[in-house]
């Protein structure tokens, strides 16, 4: 992962960015706990776990809104890059400074794929804004949870009370999962589909296979 301003060269950083995607209930949140525990085994350089929306006290309250009040596309695009504009600052660029693995729950490709594609937002503006926010940095790998949105749903109506965005109905989500392959089109060096329309051991032994893969664990 690297950092710059906007057209200005990237600088490295010393930590490992890793974020992890996908439509709610594709069960990437899971793997992200399972990941952490076995970097943590191994020892060596620290793991942060963070999420997004969140990961500070003030995005976190930024996710409060945005998870429950109604408001329109620009408003939303604008509170998701407000809470990374945040965490990016106070949580993930010390992390990585400091030579830590950071696994992030969601990152911009969410921003692209929730309010690009499910929205129907302007993805110029969203290209900008990530710019402004983010100053150049992005993960070095973007695990993307790719599962029918009908298994999510039946996923998600098991484990939990549905949140604003989670009430959307199917062609929501559908057109989610389609800018998630277009992100993952357009980035085929950081971005790897999982298969996750399988069983929970399956899906891991995939994510592991990556780790592996780059000399990870």
């Amino acid at each position: 992962m690297s950092t710059g301003s906007p057209g200005a060269p990237a600088l490295p950083l010393p930590g490992r960015f890793v974020t992890f995607e996908g439509i709610d209930g594709a069960g990437k949140s899971t793997h992200l706990d399972a990941v952490a525990a076995r970097l943590r085994q191994r020892g060596g350089a620290e793991v942060v776990c963070t999420r997004e929306p969140g990961g500070t006290a003030l995005a976190e309250r930024l996710r409060e809104v945005v998870l429950a009040q109604p408001m329109d596309s620009l408003t939303e695009a604008l509170l998701v890059f407000a809470a990374r504009r945040d965490h990016t600052q106070r949580v993930i660029r010390p992390a990585l400074e400091r030579g830590a693995t950071v696994l992030c729950d969601r990152y911009t490709d969410a921003t692209f794929a929730y309010q690009g594609a499910g929205r129907g937002f302007d993805t110029a503006v969203l290209g900008r804004l990530a710019d402004w926010v983010q100053q150049g940095l992005e993960p070095a790998l973007t695990l993307w949870f790719d599962v029918p949105p009908a298994v999510a749903a039946r996923r998600r109506a098991a484990a939990r009370a549905a949140d604003r965005f989670e009430r959307e109905d199917d062609g929501f989500f559908e057109r989610v999962a389609a800018g998630y392959r277009e992100r993952a089109a357009g980035a085929p060096g950081r971005v790897v589909r999982i298969d996750a329309d399988a069983p929970q051991g399956e899906v891991a032994a995939r994510v592991a296979a990556v780790f592996e893969a780059r000399g990870w664990w």
